[in-house]
Parts: structure tokens; sequence; C-alpha cells
């Protein structure tokens, strides 16, 4: 039996669920090894604050101790240095990465009135929602999808969250709108998920190359690429998003001041079995145009 590490969290489990069910009947019977985190436990600090990669320490923790066999997280959430000791053996076919509005009445990012309190901590987030409605009020917000949106109905007019998640929860109903990647970019490798296994484990790696979806594969990588060059962390306000069509790989990325008043965008096209090379070429044209000075001290 594969035993398969994750949050314990609806999201988690749901996701870690589709990977296990996968196995199964690629032949390979697996389960849920419930492991917790630092961000369980703390669901009112920024994530910046707890640490990053604070959701994915304890479950490569699990995997390097035997608690369990592979562990499943969010791609956008994991470190960009690799762990010698492990190795990416699969990432699933991806959810659609876009943005979603949630809000108390059904309106639209567009339709929300001025003063509004819209919910969410993620810098990336809230430097785009600042140049695209400077009028409303951003409050932080953390937790997990149902104490997300359950500020909704309590203090918040609306919420920005991952569509991805949504959808896999069966809450996509919900959304109000899904927001354009031109009006507010997703996250390197949002709604793509990434699963390690030990390195040394040849066996499992193996089979769990069945669960891989080559384009997500390829499009996550240059997108994460952009994080890596500019050595920028997962909570910085970088964003990408690469499409593959007709045999090319296209690749859009943007780095964001805080502030809403500066924005840098830059985009390429390139062969999608070199995405690294496609992601450096993006990620070296906005440090020429000036990223790190528009992020400031937000690389972290």
């Amino acid at each position: 039996m594969i035993r398969i590490g994750t949050r314990g969290s609806e999201l988690a489990t749901t996701q870690s669920g589709h990977v296990r069910d996968a196995l199964t009947r690629n032949g390979h019977p697996a389960e849920l090894t419930i492991v917790k985190t630092a961000g369980d436990h703390n669901r009112h600090d920024p994530v910046e604050k707890i640490g990053i990669g604070v959701f994915t320490q304890a479950l490569r923790h699990a995997l390097r101790t035997g608690v369990c066999d592979i562990a499943v997280h969010s791609f956008k959430d994991l470190p960009t240095a690799e762990e010698e000791d492990l190795v990416l053996a699969a990432v699933p076919a991806r959810e659609d990465p876009r943005e979603v509005l949630v809000s108390r009445t059904g309106a639209t990012l567009a339709e929300l009135p001025a003063g509004a309190k819209v919910g969410t901590s993620a810098p990336r987030r809230v430097a785009q929602l600042r140049a695209l409605r400077p009028d409303l009020e951003i409050r932080p917000l953390r937790g997990n999808i149902e104490t997300r949106m359950s500020r909704v109905r309590e203090d918040l007019d609306a919420v920005i969250l991952a569509r991805a998640g949504l959808a896999r929860t069966g809450r996509l109903a919900m959304a109000a709108q899904s927001l354009d990647v031109t009006e507010l970019m997703p996250a390197p490798a949002q709604g793509a998920l990434a699963v390690e296994c030990r390195a040394d484990d040849v066996e499992l790696a193996l089979a769990l190359r069945r669960v891989d979806h080559r384009p997500t594969r390829v499009r996550a990588i240059a997108e994460r690429t952009i994080l890596e060059v500019l050595q920028a962390g997962c909570t910085a306000p970088v964003g990408a998003h690469a499409t593959l069509t007709g045999g090319v790989l296209h690749l859009t990325a943007g780095v964001f001041g805080l502030d809403g008043g500066r924005r840098l965008v830059r985009a390429a096209a390139g062969d999608p079995d070199r995405p690294r090379d496609l992601g450096r070429e993006v990620a070296g044209a906005l440090l020429a145009a000036g990223a790190h000075e528009i992020m400031g001290d937000t690389l972290r």
C-alpha cells in the first residue's frame, strides 16, 4: 500500500485523493496519511511571517522519515530550490490557473462599490488589485477555503481565491467571476500539483510516471523558473502564465509593486522540451527592465 502524505484540509485531501485514485486505477493501491504543518496550527499570521515553505517542510520531513511514501503539494507553494534526496516524480493534469472573485451580492470586480472590503493576503494579488481598483479596501485573509469564504458572509464584501481550489472542492458555482490572466496574473504553477518521492525509491518513481501530465509539467516548470531566476519566494508579487499550443510554449510573466502603481510584464515563446530556457529568457528580460526595483523588499 502506497502511503500518500497530505495536509488535512478539505482541499489538500481532495487533491491527494485524485492522486490516490489514479494510482489505484493503475494497479498501485494507495491511502492518505495526514501530516500536520505549522500553517495548519496558525491560520492568522500571513505565510511570509510563519515562514516560506511552511506548507511543504512537514510533508518533506514525513517523506524523509518514512511516515509516508510520497507527498502531494500545491506546486505553487514549493520552494524553487531542488532537494537532492527527493524527486519531482509527477505533475498531474492542471486545473484552470485563473483567480476567482467570490462576492456577497454576486457582483464582479468592476461592479463592487468604492470602499468595498476585499480579502486577500497574497502580495501578488494585493498589488494587482490595487492597480485595478485603487478605491477598494483590501483586508488580510488566511485559512482554508471554508474559512475564507465564510468571511464574505461575515465582514467582507468579496474575497479572491484560486479557481482550482473551488473547482476541486465542488464550489465553483459560488464564484461571481473568473478573472482573466491579463487582469490578475496567477502565481507560477497555480492550479498544478507536485508529487514527490524519495530519489532512491526508483520503483515508485516509475509507477508515478503514469500520473504525470507532460503539458502541465512543462508549463509549470517554465513559470517557476521565473521565481528561480528572480530569486523570489512563492509569496513575492510575481505572476506567470504559460500555454502550450501547436507545439510552441508561450510564457508571460510579470512583477508588481505593492502600491499598485508599477507593473512590468514580459513574454516570449520557445521549445516545450526546454521550458527552463524559456523561463530564463523571460526572467532575464524582467531583470533587465528593473524587476527588482519594482518588487523592492518583497522578494521573499
